[in-house]
C-alpha cells in the first residue's frame, strides 16, 4: 500500500497497514544539513509563526527521507515579507516583535500586553487568513502529493497558543483566572481566525486537519480542568464541527504538549480523532496506559523522545524505544510513530535515520 492508505488505515483503526507509518519535523539547520546529503532542497515556506514555519516545510525533502505524511498550511501573502527593525527583530504579521536565537524565534514584545477590555481585543486588527497568496504552496503540495500521501493542514496556534503570544503567558493566566471580560472576546478572535485557516484547508482537500494548543507542562496542566471546560471544551467543539461540514471525512487531529491526559477523554467527546504529540515520560502518557483508556476511541501519533533520546541516545535505544511504542501504541492499528515535537538542532544526523530506519524495520 502506498503512503496515503498506511496512514489512513493506521489513524481510522480499519485493521493494520502493511507498517506503522511514521512522519517527522526537522529544524532549519537539520533541513539543511539532510538536503545536502539527499540532494533534495530544503524549500521553506514561511509562516505567520516561525513553529508553524517547520511544520510546513521541507515536504519534498521529508517524503525523500520516509515521512507517509505531508504537511501544508498557511503561509505569508503572496509578495509579502516580514519587516525588520532597527534591532534585526522581525516582526510578524500580528504585531509580535520576534527575535531570532541560535535554535527558536521568540517573541520579546506581546502586542495586547497591555489589553484591559474587550473593545481594545475588537480594535485589534488581525490578518486576513485568507490573504492573496497565502495557500499558493499548499495548494502545490496538495496537488503533488494528495494521491500517494496522507494531507496534514496545520492550524495550530489555535487559540490558547496563539492568546498567550499575543498577551504573554503569564497575563494571559492570571487574567483568565480573574475572568477579565477580554478573554472571551480574544478566545473567539483567535479561533475565527484559525477557523478560517482551517475551512480554507480542507476545502482545498487536506486529509487531515491538525489544531494545536500547548494545555500541558512536564507535571500536568497548565490550567484546571474547570478552566478549560470553561473556555475552550465548546469551542473546540465548535471548531471540529464546522471542519467536518467542509468535509464529513476529514480526520481532526490535535496537538498538545506536555501532560493532558486528565482532559484526554473530555476531548474526545467533543470530536477529537488524533491525539499528537503523545509527549513521553510525563504523569498519565504511559504507552500502555494510554493504549487501554483511550485506545479504542483515538489514534495516536507521536510519542518518541526527542528531549533525551534523539540527541543523546544511541541507535541501539533509539530502536529498541521505536519498537516498544510500536508494539504497545500499534497494537490493532491506532498508531502513526513519530518524535513528540520538531527534531532539534543539536540532534546527531545519525540518530535521525536510527528513527526512520528504525520505524521501516520494526513497524511490521
Amino acid at each position: 500500500m502506498n503512503s496515503k492508505e498506511r496512514v489512513s488505515i493506521a489513524l481510522k483503526r480499519q485493521g493494520l497497514p502493511d507498517r506503522v507509518p511514521m512522519q517527522f519535523d526537522l529544524s532549519r539547520s537539520l533541513l539543511k544539513k539532510f538536503a545536502e546529503k539527499y540532494g533534495v532542497p530544503a524549500y521553506f515556506t514561511t509562516s505567520y509563526y516561525e513553529d508553524v514555519t517547520y511544520r510546513i516545510s521541507g515536504n519534498d525533502l521529508r517524503v525523500a527521507m520516509g515521512s507517509d505524511c505531508v504537511v501544508v498550511g498557511a503561509s505569508l501573502p503572496r509578495g509579502y515579507t516580514h519587516p525588520v527593525d532597527d534591532s534585526g527583530c522581525i516582526i510578524n504579521e500580528f504585531g509580535m516583535r520576534m527575535r531570532e536565537g541560535p535554535i527558536y524565534i521568540e517573541v520579546v514584545e506581546h502586542p495586547l500586553a497591555g489589553v484591559k477590555g474587550a473593545e481594545q481585543v475588537n480594535d485589534f486588527v488581525f490578518p486576513d487568513p485568507l490573504a492573496e497568496g497565502r495557500y499558493d504552496d499548499a495548494a502545490r503540495f496538495i496537488e503533488k502529493y494528495r494521491q500517494s500521501h496522507f494531507i496534514v493542514g496545520d492550524m495550530e496556534l489555535t487559540m490558547f497558543d496563539m492568546m498567550a503570544q499575543l498577551v504573554g503567558l503569564e497575563k494571559l493566566l492570571l487574567d483568565m483566572a480573574m475572568g477579565e471580560p477580554y478573554v472571551e472576546a480574544l478566545i473567539d478572535k483567535t479561533m475565527n481566525f484559525a477557523l478560517a485557516v482551517g475551512k480554507r484547508l480542507v476545502s482545498m482537500g487536506v486529509d487531515g486537519i491538525w489544531a494545536g494548543d500547548d494545555f500541558g507542562s512536564q507535571n500536568g496542566l497548565l490550567i484546571s480542568p474547570p478552566m478549560w471546560r470553561r473556555y475552550f471544551k465548546e469551542r473546540y467543539r465548535h471548531v471540529y464541527a464546522q471542519l467536518k461540514m467542509v468535509n464529513p471525512n476529514v480526520m481532526i487531529m490535535q496537538h498538545s504538549d506536555g501532560a493532558v491526559a486528565s482532559i484526554l477523554d473530555e476531548w474526545i467527546e467533543v470530536g477529537l480523532e488524533v491525539f499528537n504529540p503523545v509527549q513521553p515520560n510525563v504523569p498519565g502518557h504511559s504507552p500502555e496506559e494510554l493504549k487501554d483508556k483511550f485506545g479504542d476511541k483515538v489514534s495516536f501519533w507521536g510519542a518518541i523522545d526527542q528531549q533525551s533520546l534523539l540527541p543523546f541516545g544511541t541507535p541501539l535505544e533509539i530502536e529498541a524505544d521505536v519498537k516498544a511504542k510500536i508494539t504497545v501504541l500499534g497494537r490493532g492499528g491506532g498508531y502513526m510513530a513519530a518524535p513528540a515535537h520538531i527534531i532539534q538542532a543539536g540532534t546527531p544526523m545519525e540518530n535521525v535515520e536510527a528513527f526512520i530506519n528504525a520505524v521501516r524495520k520494526n513497524g511490521t
